[in-house]
């Protein structure tokens, strides 16, 4: 894993918004200039640092599949595609505790929290294809609440990884279920997953469901099928 002070630009200001809360100072100092370096990182064609390992083996792939890779479309493909992974597994770069960054409180609350529908997208580890789709999290407190805007963090951390759905359904309960040490954690993760809708199967529509439970969501039949209720209401809101 690189050094924070290694990190591109643009990976750096991904990093710095999964781990800041507005109006925080991030731990790796993010100037306008690199705000600026790094919208012009992922949308242009400048040079991105590094040993150019990628962009051979990317120019290798594309020689191989009959493709030119000196043609006009193409002459800065492997730069951009090194630019995009670097960008999409940015989460192997996130501090847990800077994301946390003591926004864990004592609150007399011992009823289900919920935080549903929380969008994501990721990389399947297998043919690096993404899967994407929603989360919902739950847990029962035990004396200890965590920051709202925390638990999409902790999703998101997960996410921008190269992952398998059920691996990162596991990794978001049990983050939960270390930091809070709560009566019980219920994670329900659902994905389409272009690995089967554009290969393979070739099945389009095809949705994934995994979960996690543990504590009381996996022990106790009433809790789980609480937080499954809650999952198939829609919301009142607006």
């Amino acid at each position: 894993m690189a050094s924070p002070t290694d990190l591109p630009s643009h990976v750096r200001a991904i990093v710095d918004e999964i781990e800041t809360e507005i109006g925080e100072e991030p731990a790796r100092s993010t100037t306008p200039a690199d705000a600026t370096a790094a919208e012009q990182a992922i949308e242009g064609d400048g040079r991105h640092d590094g040993n150019g390992r990628v962009e051979a083996a990317v120019y290798e792939i594309l020689a191989e599949i009959g493709e030119d890779p000196d043609r006009q479309g193409l002459v800065g493909t492997p730069e951009r595609v090194h630019r995009m992974y670097t960008e999409l597994t940015a989460g192997y770069h996130v501090d847990p505790e800077r994301l946390i960054n003591g926004a864990i409180f004592d609150v007399d609350y011992s009823e289900m929290v919920i935080v549903k529908d929380i969008p994501f997208y990721s990389l399947c580890e297998h043919h690096l294809l993404p899967f994407f789709g929603s989360a919902s999290v739950a847990y029962i407190p035990r004396g200890r609440v965590i920051g709202l805007s925390k638990i999409p963090r902790i999703v998101e951390m997960y996410a921008r990884r190269l992952q398998v759905q059920e691996r990162m359904t596991q990794q978001i309960a049990e983050f939960l279920q270390d930091r809070l040490a709560p009566q019980g954690v219920g994670v329900v993760v659902e994905a389409t997953h272009l690995c089967a809708v554009m290969r393979g199967v070739r099945k389009p529509g095809t949705i994934m469901t995994t979960s996690s439970v543990l504590g009381l969501f996996r022990t106790r039949d009433r809790t789980r099928a609480e937080f499954l209720d809650h999952l198939a209401r829609q919301p009142r809101i607006g």
